[in-house]
């Protein structure tokens, strides 16, 4: 787990300085911070384009969810070869058991 380290008063103030002096992006204050709602009640609609999206459940399973452990360079070579690189191992060891 990462450690917060809590800046030193001399820090802090340089933090504060450098806010102040961005006239692009001033300190809210806490009225602004009240009134703030999420974009999810404000924009619902452009939030929903951005959902991320999940497949449902498989009408009938086609695949078995395995686990096992292989060499690094193996898995990288596999990796490397793109997008479906999973599906293509499927088929090399279909191929190697002569099926």
């Amino acid at each position: 787990m990462p450690k917060v380290r809590i800046p030193t008063d001399e820090e802090e103030a340089e933090i504060q300085r450098g806010i102040a002096a961005d006239p692009d992006n001033p300190a809210l204050t806490d009225e602004q911070l009240a009134r703030m709602r999420p974009a999810r009640e404000m924009v619902p609609e452009l939030v929903a384009e951005h959902r991320r999206r999940t497949r449902g459940a498989q009408k009938a399973p086609r695949k078995v969810l395995v686990t096992m452990r292989l060499d690094p360079d193996v898995v990288a070579t596999l990796r490397a070869s793109g997008p479906g690189w999973q599906s293509r191992v499927s088929g090399l060891l279909r191929k190697a058991l002569g099926k």
